[in-house]
């Protein structure tokens, strides 16, 4: 061991990375080494030890010379060293995947692999399965099995643990060896045992029923493995939540009788696996707390960060449940560890007062420059919670959020701030001259490009609206001055969206779009330029069309719409309708990841299913993709048949997507089809079976029906039923037992088309500009409707956009506390390309009270929309 030792001065003098400087070509020339006849261990050890190193560190070799390299490598077996034989396997594991014939050295292995050496056998079998393939497995399979059950403990898991990995290619293979798996859990050895249940668990976890037989066998005895233990209570809880089982569980009360284990990291792992679970009731909830509780007393730190952290997740949901541990929580601020002081106050944020706000954010400043930025954005997180919580202390919380944003910090960090700051403003509009005067002091040195774009952009579409919009202008004309071109480009479009919304500020604009024509990238100079010609025509319709509404669609959509528009003919204009929707962000995933932190966003659910639908040659008569429903179950999740439909919408047809699950072990179902039962109007244009469905494996049919003349007919009712050919087979193997099988049926829910399914949700910008442009060129319906089961704004609302399927415009949907009146604005288009247009003013009295106008360029849309409220 005194080789490894290192005195205070060497460690000073000598840096801390021996081989950060070396080459690939140099450490090649280096490995000739391994050829000489003699094998020297101490210089092939070094050597073997700076290509391991260098492999780690993400340096790829070209199959040549990891071949080269490889059989070179095979010749140091003829050392007896041990650290050099260790080093080998390790060897062999990394150059597996990029050396061509690696099965040679399998001979060599399975003789380290059988031997008597323990030193040697663990990471034989490791190296081994690392270049075994399924077909070689029953080579090795005796060998294995040995292994699995042997003396030593660390030939024992190393067998396990290889068995895990060839799980992935031979799963089947791996099967055989569950009765020596099953062995090794009654082992003594923690490690071991622990390896075992995670190798049983991987065998049986595409049958629910067979995990749950291992849970209950398993649960009876007393596993002496604490890791285990946890493992134990993962599954179960996972088999809670498959099951939807109740506290009565014998599930559930395992974990609950892992409260009283004399390991604390199953205390820990059993509390949060409660608070996790969806059904838990208050009850439950406030054991598992209490549990927390104790830990956050607890004099280890990790207890203590593992309690608090879990508690500042349960505040998100049940905050009324860690209100109890509000003392301890108060504790922690003075914590010497800064990460558990730091979510001590988060939690405090989220459960404590409104009085105790100022004092907290107060304690919150004196340290939170020594936290790391993964903190950092738990902290933000917290502000936001409180800033929606308690709307009056926007003005302390925006001045926090504003000294952090001044503070170094990485994207994801400033990221989560700018989200703060903009969901503020949009949730609280006294808030908004506040927020915005922050970011425009942050644009000044923001060094995050597509944050600064962002900000911008958020300038264009809220200061227009504010008290004083000409002092936002000077902020964003110097992003023109100074920037790079994507944010002096972003610039320009913010401040045409002035020029469109502030008339007395136009002649200004102007001019500076005429200086921006001169810049010296072509898209800020075409950005300038466009807006400029749209700016002089001064037509307010033009303003809506081409400035103030954006394009809300999917970019990877528009990408492959446009794609496939060059590649045909082009005898017809392009079509915007063609181009799938890109949803609004929500909330939780903001939360997850910074929308300015997403380099590119990813295909949405629209995009997935229009280059699905696409590829079916029976679909692409049809035309574009208009909108495609949320997923409806048509069965019982725990029937032996599990079918959801998805409804696509198309401008003349409706195609019905039945996603279809054989949960029948014994039974491979072909030629699957839906028959429905389509409503007055309807017509039955296609069905595309699914040709065949094994057992756990998803498949797709389909139904086109084409919509009818009428349009309220088009809201309707069908009936569904599940047809196809059952043949019995194996259960082992999959195959049918008969070439022939039998005519079944299966009886589905009825299937309901309704209004929101035939519309997009497109957002308005400027609805109230669009809703005066609508008048006397749009068709206009008006009724009152008395909505009488509904006793809130908040209610109603929430169930007037659900029904509709309409997009809500400027923050709508939001119900001010303490109103008796609102008035709800919701804006999309109806298949066909029909915008529509829908203002709602509701009234509380004994019910609710609602006057719907309804504007629409068809007046059978404007007519349907309002019978179906009707």
């Amino acid at each position: 061991m005194s080789a490894f030792k290192r005195d205070k001065k060497e460690e000073e003098d000598g840096g801390g990375l021996p081989f950060q400087n070396i080459e690939k070509s140099a450490v090649l020339q280096e490995a000739r080494i391994f050829n000489e006849a003699s094998v020297n261990p101490r210089k092939s050890t070094a050597v073997l030890t700076k290509l391991l190193y260098m492999l780690n560190q993400g340096e790829r070799l070209s199959p040549k010379e990891a071949t080269d390299v490889f059989f070179a490598m095979t010749k140091l077996f003829q050392s007896r060293d041990l650290v050099l034989r260790r080093l080998v396997y390790m060897g062999i594991k990394e150059l597996s995947t990029m050396a061509e014939d690696v099965i040679i050295v399998t001979s060599s292995l399975t003789k380290d692999m059988t031997g008597k050496e323990d030193m040697y056998r663990a990471g034989a079998i490791r190296a081994l399965c690392s270049i075994t393939e399924a077909g070689m497995l029953p080579s090795i399979e005796r060998y294995m099995k040995q292994a699995i059950v042997d003396r030593s403990p660390a030939v024992s898991s190393a067998a396990l643990i290889s068995a895990m990995h060839m799980t992935w290619f031979a799963a089947e293979g791996v099967k055989r060896w569950v009765n020596e798996a099953q062995e090794a859990v009654l082992s003594d050895n923690i490690m071991v045992q622990y390896h075992a249940l995670g190798l049983l668990y991987r065998i049986r976890r595409a049958d629910r029923l067979a995990v749950s037989k291992l849970v209950a066998r398993l649960t009876r005895l007393s596993l002496k493995s604490p890791y285990a233990v946890c493992m134990l209570i993962r599954i179960a809880a996972q088999l809670i939540e498959e099951e939807g089982a109740d506290s009565g569980s014998p599930h559930f009360q395992y974990i609950e009788a892992c409260f009283r284990h004399k390991s604390e990291m199953v205390v820990y792992e059993a509390a949060r696996a409660v608070v996790n679970l969806e059904r838990t009731t208050s009850r439950e909830l406030a054991q598992a707390v209490s549990v927390l509780q104790l830990f956050c007393g607890a004099p280890k730190a990790t207890l203590r960060f593992a309690a608090v952290r879990t508690l500042n997740q349960v505040a998100i949901a049940h905050p009324a449940a860690v209100t109890a541990c509000n003392l301890d929580l108060e504790n922690l601020i003075t914590d010497s560890n800064r990460s558990i002081a730091t979510l001590a106050i988060t939690t405090l944020l989220k459960t404590g007062a409104e009085s105790s706000v100022d004092r907290l954010m107060k304690q919150i400043a004196t340290f939170v420059s020594e936290i790391s930025d993964e903190f950092k954005v738990v902290v933000v997180q917290a502000i936001r919670a409180l800033a929606l919580k308690f709307p009056r202390k926007h003005s302390s919380l925006m001045n926090f959020l504003s000294a952090m944003l001044r503070d170094e910090g990485g994207l994801e960090y400033k990221a989560s701030i700018a989200d703060t700051i903009i969901t503020i403003i949009e949730d609280n509009p006294e808030a908004k001259e506040t927020g915005l005067a922050h970011l425009c002091e942050f644009i000044e040195d923001c060094e995050h490009t597509s944050l600064a774009v962002r900000i911008l952009n958020l300038l264009g579409k809220e200061g227009p609206r504010t008290k004083q919009p000409s002092r936002y202008i000077r902020f964003i004309y110097n992003r023109v001055l100074l920037e790079c071109p994507s944010i002096r480009a972003a610039a320009v479009s913010a401040m045409a969206q002035f020029g469109a919304s502030c008339p007395d500020l136009l002649p200004n604009i102007q001019v500076l779009l005429a200086r921006c024509q001169m810049d010296s990238d072509d898209e800020v100079r075409d950005r300038a330029t466009y807006y400029s010609h749209i700016l002089a025509r001064q037509d307010t319709s033009l303003y809506n069309r081409y400035i103030l509404d954006t394009l809300q669609v999917s970019i990877a959509g528009l990408e492959r719409a446009l794609r496939e528009y060059l590649d045909g003919e082009g005898a017809r204009p392009f079509d915007m309708l063609a181009v799938p929707v890109a949803p609004p962000p929500q909330a939780a995933e903001l939360d997850a990841k910074p929308r300015a932190a997403l380099a590119k966003p990813p295909p949405t659910r629209e995009d997935n299913f229009a280059e699905r639908l696409s590829a079916l040659p029976e679909l692409q008569a049809l035309g574009p993709l208009f909108s495609s429903s949320e997923p409806v179950e048509l069965t019982e999740s725990e029937t032996e048949y599990v079918v959801r439909c998805v409804k696509h919408s198309y401008a003349r047809h409706l195609v019905l997507q039945f996603d279809c699950l054989n949960t029948l072990n014994d039974q491979l179902l072909e030629d699957v089809r839906v028959q429905v039962e389509p409503g007055e109007g309807y017509s039955v244009a296609a069905v595309l079976p699914c040709p065949s469905l094994p057992y756990n494996e998803s498949g797709s049919a389909y139904v086109v029906l084409q919509f009818p003349e009428d349009l309220p007919s088009s809201v309707a009712t069908f009936g569904a039923l599940l047809k196809f050919v059952v043949k019995d087979c194996d259960p082992a193997t999959g195959l049918p037992d008969v070439e022939e099988g039998y005519n079944d049926e299966y009886m589905l829910e009825d299937l309901e088309v309704t209004l929101g399914d035939q519309i997009r949700k497109l957002g308005k910008a400027n609805w109230g500009a669009a809703w005066e442009e609508a008048e006397g060129l749009f068709s206009e319906m008006e009724d009152t409707y008395a909505l009488t089961s509904m006793t809130s704004l908040e209610e109603a609302v929430t169930n007037i956009v659900k029904f509709l399927g309409l997009l809500p415009a400027e923050r709508s949907d939001k119900v001010p506390k303490g109103k008796t009146t609102h008035t709800l604005l919701l804006a999309g288009v109806f298949r066909g390309g029909v915008d529509v247009l829908v203002r709602a003013k509701l009234a509380l009295a004994d019910g609710v009270t609602m006057q719907l106008t309804v504007r629409s360029q068809d007046e059978g849309v404007a007519e349907l929309i309002t019978s179906a409220v009707g």
